[in-house]
């Protein structure tokens, strides 16, 4: 049996549950069915672009227009992956959005001027364009991704967004950048730690706990989106929530191509994108071994490369479209189990939903109107869930009876931290480097790999079965 096949080898035979893939639900189901999907990822969705945006320090219109296009091209992707394309897409129900795995990378990018938003839509176009070629490959490279990596990595990776939710908690960041007399400089913020910033907060922190502790079904499901409502009206009835952004935003815009002018390239930047692409790609291959199970319907080699070369189109479709890379979105396979329904064209459906959203301006500029701390309370939330994600694949990984495995996570851990509580460490190293440096998911993504390789040697077959079947457990975080 080849590498390849046989993480499939014990995937169940054709089933006549298959045909629920493809059944065409009428529309009085399907709609409702539809909107529940984007709502249950519609607070992950607008994340991203977000915290890009308002890293640039990019005015409000535009944070609202990276939001519109954002839910533009995540339906125009997840249209690609459920409806498919000849050769392209997993035809399973499947919705798409930004991945968090690239937000670090993006910050790095962000923060070093020669790069900047133009260089960060070449990045991603870049990447896009090495997953759609290196996508029949991937399944081959299983084996660098046991269990002991791939929760490494996704630990960092909320571990490292947590530093933006608690920012947003506090209103922001510690520092501003003000231009005095032609100089720019770093002021502090005091808006920063206001205790009523820090009380809102809190306030929807603990109504996405009750929800989930008292909530059943759906409206557990949309906690962290219910709190968010929660937080903005208690925002508004404070006065520190405003609307006139909204009100000036018109009802219906076009999202064209390249809005903000031709992307730059820039080898280390696409570089460090591609190998977040690759992380990508190997929690997508869990998560479509998942849906094949919850389905019913058997998954091989052929449908995972299809379903991998609609990641890359989807980041292709994104860079071109003024957003970012796009991933299959686990809280919603986590829904197709939850609802039983299992019907592609629910969340074909839901990428229509999606591109609608995103043709009406007032609604992303609803979005960035929501206060950072308002944000706060719910990101405390998504990013800790990813890192419960990386901590829950773990457990998967045998420590008692290999030792090696804890100096695997010890040490990639510690280089996934440098950038977090040491951010000049590197300000030494070449001005191209930092993308690269700066982030500490890719400084951890290269340091399990070599560690695991070094310590483990490269895991056969079965154990890669293992990895995508630990990632494929992992299919309820934001």
């Amino acid at each position: 049996m080849s590498m390849v096949t046989a993480p499939f080898a014990a995937l169940p035979p054709v089933a006549p549950a298959a045909a629920a893939v493809d059944e065409r639900l009428p529309p009085s189901r399907l709609l409702p069915l539809a909107v529940q999907h984007v709502l249950v990822m519609y607070a992950g969705a607008v994340a991203v672009p977000l915290i890009v945006g308002r890293a640039l320090n990019l005015p409000p219109d535009q944070v609202a227009f990276l939001i519109s296009a954002d839910l533009f091209a995540g339906g125009l992707a997840t249209l690609v992956q459920s409806f498919g394309l000849p050769g392209i897409g997993i035809r399973l129900p499947v919705m798409m959005g930004v991945t968090f795995a690239s937000v670090g990378p993006m910050l790095a990018m962000a923060a070093t001027p020669e790069v900047g938003l133009l260089g960060i839509y070449g990045a991603v176009i870049g990447a896009g364009l090495f997953a759609l070629l290196a996508a029949p490959f991937v399944s081959r490279l299983l084996p660098l991704f046991p269990p002991v990596v791939t929760g490494t990595i996704i630990l960092v990776i909320g571990v490292s967004l947590m530093r933006v939710g608690i920012n947003w908690a506090g209103g922001g960041l510690p520092t501003v950048t003000r231009v005095v007399d032609g100089v720019p400089g770093a002021f502090a913020n005091p808006t920063y730690g206001q205790l009523a910033g820090m009380g809102v907060s809190a306030f929807v922190l603990l109504v996405i706990l009750a929800l989930i502790r008292f909530g059943r079904g759906f409206v557990a499901n949309v906690s962290v989106l219910l709190g968010i409502v929660a937080g903005a009206a208690l925002s508004a009835a404070l006065g520190i929530m405003h609307f006139d952004k909204v009100a000036g935003a018109p009802w219906f815009d076009l999202v064209v191509p390249f809005r903000f002018g031709v992307p730059s390239f820039h080898p280390v930047p696409v570089l460090t994108m591609c190998i977040v692409m690759m992380v990508v790609m190997v929690e997508s291959l869990g998560m479509f071994l998942a849906l094949g199970e919850i389905t019913g319907k058997p998954i091989g080699p052929a449908d995972l490369t299809r379903g991998l070369r609609a990641d890359g189109l989807g980041t292709v479709i994104g860079g071109v479209f003024n957003t970012f890379p796009y991933t299959s979105f686990s809280q919603n396979v986590g829904l197709v189990g939850v609802t039983g329904v299992r019907s592609r064209f629910v969340t074909v459906a839901g990428g229509v939903v999606m591109l609608v959203l995103g043709l009406l301006p007032k609604m992303g500029a609803l979005v960035e109107a929501v206060p950072q701390v308002v944000l706060g309370g719910a990101g405390l939330v998504m990013f800790g869930m990813v890192a419960a994600t990386g901590a829950r694949i773990l457990t998967a990984v045998d420590f008692a009876g290999n030792s090696r495995n804890l100096f695997v996570v010890a040490v990639s851990v510690g280089f996934g931290m440098i950038p977090i509580v040491a951010p000049t460490f590197f300000r030494a190293m070449p001005d191209a480097l930092h993308p690269l440096l700066e982030s500490g998911i890719l400084l951890a993504a290269v340091a399990a790999v070599a560690l695991n390789a070094f310590f483990n040697g490269i895991a056969g077959a079965e154990e890669a079965g293992r990895a995508a079947a630990a990632m494929a457990s992992a299919v309820e975080h934001p």
